[in-house]
């Protein structure tokens, strides 16, 4: 079938923008198809955009962001901003007929993410989150063998996603750290991608009781300190709605880590485990298989979904940027199919209700339920 071309927008030339423009120019090369259109990058000072739009493959740029997601030609758009504007970009893009892919976190509030998932079904266009994690072929494979009983009947989760990037406490103040513009602090940069892989591997969550440290209580700002408002580390205890059991963790400040995205799921009859820091090996245990006195190493390749369309050879290695690019590869086939993508709004505002559960519980003491 030829597929129709789409007309995109991208706003924001950050390091997320960069991604979301290699991952539509790779598109059509890794999966076939008419290439999309890249019609528009939006971000300010306009200059910016426009001293890259030639190299990134658009035809036009500019600093009105209104004007990129009302422009006709455009027909989705790609929002890489800071998390503060994710909510009037998104409803604005929703309400001009396009659809949304949205790097996460959805929102800076809960209410905020409840006004976008409602204008999100209003519209009846496509949405997807940006929880390129969950695209691996590795972590795709584990989703498949949990589903197919590979492990049993999951009975807990264990997951960990650290990294070192604010660890030094000499790192100059910012409005990432502050509520009103940052929002949550690693539960909201690092500890929603946790969730997003653990509900696709264990199901909901039903219950959870969670502690957050701020370690580095205030920071190097004009010649003085300024306070650091959210936090740089989260611990939780879940209830899964099946019964399950699981320990949750994610920090900033973890020294030595760059990218810990570290999971397992035990079951009843076997073990899954994996490492994003080194994402191209998933690792299972089976009592009675023939490595029965330990684990076996799965190397990715092209019988895991996803990896055949970048290379045909096994153990080859993927990448964070084929992540999104199969993350718009999702994208297009739900907008092809009309039907939804994965997390859209509705499952992004599902991953939003768990984090923020996590810091409610943190400053009251208290378990919540979900």
């Amino acid at each position: 079938m030829t597929r129709a071309s789409l007309g995109v927008a991208l706003i924001g030339t950050g390091f997320m923008g960069k991604c979301h423009a290699m991952a539509w120019r790779n598109l059509a090369t890794a999966f076939g198809g008419l290439p999309p259109r890249l019609e528009i990058l939006a971000d300010t000072p306009a200059d910016k955009a426009e001293s890259l739009a030639a190299s990134w493959g658009f035809a036009r740029a500019g600093g009105d962001w209104r004007a990129a997601v009302a422009d006709p030609a455009v027909d989705v758009v790609s929002i890489t901003t800071p998390n503060g504007l994710h909510r009037e970009m998104a409803e604005a893009a929703l309400a001009a007929g396009k659809h949304v892919w949205l790097e996460k976190p959805m929102a800076l509030t809960l209410a905020d993410a409840e006004a976008m998932q409602a204008a999100a079904t209003a519209s009846g266009r496509v949405t997807m989150l940006g929880y390129n994690y969950t695209r691996s072929p590795a972590f795709r494979a584990a989703v498949d063998l949990v589903a197919q009983g590979a492990i049993g009947r999951p009975i807990h989760f264990r997951g960990v996603y650290d990294e070192d990037y604010m660890a030094d406490p000499a790192l100059p103040w910012s409005w990432r750290l502050t509520r009103k513009d940052g929002g949550l602090g690693a539960l909201g940069d690092l500890g929603c991608h946790l969730v997003s892989v653990m509900l696709a591997l264990m199901g909901p969550v039903a219950r959870l009781y969670a502690q957050a440290d701020t370690v580095i209580a205030t920071r190097p700002h004009q010649g003085g300190t300024a306070r650091v408002e959210n936090e740089d580390q989260a611990q939780a205890l879940i209830r899964f709605a099946s019964g399950a059991s699981g320990e949750f963790s994610c920090s900033r400040v973890a020294r030595g880590y760059r990218c810990r995205l570290a999971w397992e799921v035990q079951g009843s009859e076997g073990t899954l485990r994996f490492d994003q820091e080194r994402m191209n090996e998933l690792w299972l245990y089976q009592p009675g298989a023939a490595q029965a006195d330990g684990f076996r190493r799965i190397l990715t390749g092209p019988a895991q979904p996803g990896f055949a369309a970048f290379c045909p050879a096994p153990g080859h290695n993927f990448g964070f940027n084929e992540q999104k690019v199969v993350e718009a590869q999702m994208l297009r086939e739900a907008i092809e199919t009309a039907t939804p993508a994965w997390p859209d709004f509705t499952a992004g505002l599902t991953i939003e209700r768990i984090i923020h559960g996590m810091a409610r519980s943190a400053e009251t003491g208290q378990a919540v339920n979900l």
